[in-house]
């Protein structure tokens, strides 16, 4: 499976940005999938997660009420709707996949987000 993330940019606190990650390959393999961000000089950090068919999600404390995760599997897509942006959500995103049958999830190379005060 192969990811590719999207839509990151630079974007004054209180804006919005939506995250994209598209799919391909074995797409028919992919279960859960979730979105991670790191931050420089910080570990990598789950910010929101999301079922195979979409029936449920977690998101981390610090972005509960202002980012959204969804996904689309006929188009092989998962969003991440990024609302109130802070300072602090600044990192690069990125979407990764757990397959049906492997213990070895797929990473998409990431995309950076930036939010200015």
């Amino acid at each position: 499976v192969h990811l590719v993330e999207s839509g990151g940019g630079l974007v004054q606190a209180g804006g919005s940005l939506r995250l994209s990650c598209a799919a391909s390959g074995s797409t028919f393999a992919i279960n859960a999938m979730g979105w991670y961000r790191q931050a420089p000089g910080k570990q990598r950090e789950l910010v929101a997660g999301i079922t195979s068919a979409g029936g449920s999600t977690n998101y981390a404390d610090s972005v509960k009420g202002r980012f959204t995760i969804s996904r689309d599997n006929a188009k092989n897509t998962m969003y991440l709707q990024m609302n109130s942006l802070k300072p602090e959500d600044t990192a690069v995103y990125y979407c990764k996949a757990e397959r049906f049958g492997s213990s070895w999830p797929s990473w998409g190379q990431g995309t950076q987000v930036t939010v200015s005060s």
